[in-house]
């Protein structure tokens, strides 16, 4: 096979190791007899909770998708995605409900993957989605960090940040697939179930930091100056993590070895910029004068500067970045594309281009443009929605 075909097959084993279907779900803190309730919320939650039907005695089951689908013995409810809505309101509040009607002896099992901040959502009262949205909008045009406006986002939930914990007596199990980079459960889906360090006194800290304590609706100053998330977690609930960028890549590593390469799993922790990423990849990789044969292999989450108005995805145009780098008499291979079978806001999961490939793609950097020049040059992968996500593989082959 070509160095090309190489990375897609590498690629695409690390996305067949954390795929539902081939997860491993430790059961051993389950009840031995009783029927158990399984809940969930995210954009993998279908594919896991098949996969773990046939291991359980349920006695009933709730979950919160992006996408409609029948489990027998199972009620689907299908939210907003990625915007929240009053669906996303409906569904909070059922899950709510039956959190709430669980008594001590009672034990559930909660499905968490990424896209559950969206799909599940419940202001706090006397907060309106409407006002929340408005808020949230303001931050998103104030230079706020994510990690500043989830803060904030926690503070404003009824369900974020471990308040949905609250909620119940019963003992729970929570298998997470990990969407964020460092696997940090009071991240992943907002943290429902988990716990929260941030304070309220964070949440205003940030809103006056950017110009907007003194303008927000008066509900925002209510909650935030009396309601405050759980500062340690629900000692009836655990959490594992079935699902990583690390579990992926060292499934990638494997693959890349069968296929006759030298590999090293870089980082899964790589995050920032797509221009600065490249840079960053590429003088790692000089870095090796080795004449090895060999795959990098690098996993996280970049981010795109957007200047104009073309049609792509982080990363798409990272590859571009990559490509537009190489030096002359440099043979290398470089992949990146998402798990989750989507980049941005088009049909294809990332790009895959080599020394061969046309360096002219100045015009396509400048207007975002990436997904244009893979479709011309064919060096597009589509994988379709793989039905998990932790994130970006990054590959880079050199001859």
């Amino acid at each position: 096979m070509s160095p090309k075909a190489d990375a897609q097959a590498i690629f695409l084993a690390g996305v067949h190791a954390v795929k539902a279907e081939n997860l491993s779900f430790d059961l051993s803190l389950l009840p031995k007899h009783s029927p158990v309730t399984m809940l969930g919320s995210g954009k993998a939650v279908m594919e896991m909770a098949k996969k773990l039907l046939p291991q359980i005695k349920l006695k009933e089951g709730f979950l919160v998708s992006s996408y409609d689908a029948k489990i027998e013995g199972v009620d689907v409810f299908v939210s907003s995605h990625p915007l929240v809505s009053q669906k996303s309101v409906a569904a909070a509040s059922r899950m709510q409900e039956i959190l709430a009607s669980l008594h001590e002896e009672d034990f559930f099992i909660y499905l968490l993957s990424g896209g559950s901040s969206a799909l599940l959502e419940k202001p706090l009262s006397p907060l309106t989605l409407d006002q929340q949205r408005k808020l949230y909008a303001s931050l998103l045009q104030s230079g706020a960090s994510i990690s500043q406006m989830n803060v904030v986002r926690k503070h404003l939930s009824a369900v974020k940040g471990g308040r949905l914990a609250q909620v119940t007596k019963a003992k729970g199990l929570v298998f997470v697939v990990s969407d964020v980079v460092g696997d940090d459960l009071q991240t992943i889906g907002s943290a429902p179930l988990y716990y929260d360090s941030s304070s309220r006194f964070e949440a205003q800290e940030i809103l006056k930091r950017y110009g907007l304590w003194e303008s927000v609706e008066p509900a925002v100053v209510e909650v935030l100056q009396t309601h405050e998330t759980p500062d340690r977690p629900n000692p009836r609930i655990v959490h594992k993590i079935v699902a990583s960028n690390a579990i992926a890549l060292e499934a990638a590593a494997k693959k890349a070895k069968t296929l006759g390469y030298a590999c090293e799993i870089v980082t899964t922790t790589l995050t920032g910029d797509v221009r600065d990423v490249a840079g960053e990849i590429l003088s790692y990789v000089r870095k090796d004068k080795s004449a090895l044969k060999k795959a990098y292999l690098f996993g996280g989450e970049t981010t795109v500067s957007v200047r104009g108005s073309g049609k792509g995805g982080r990363n798409q145009e990272l590859t571009l970045w990559v490509l537009q780098a190489m030096q002359d008499g440099e043979k290398f291979t470089f992949l990146s594309a998402g798990t989750d079978g989507i980049d941005g806001v088009t049909d294809a999961a990332g790009a895959c281009v080599d020394w061969r490939d046309s360096r002219d793609v100045q015009r396509y950097l400048d207007n975002n443009d990436s997904w244009h020049y893979h479709q011309k040059e064919q060096t597009l992968i589509q994988t379709g929605a793989t039905g998990t996500n932790v994130m970006d593989i990054m590959i880079l082959i050199k001859e």
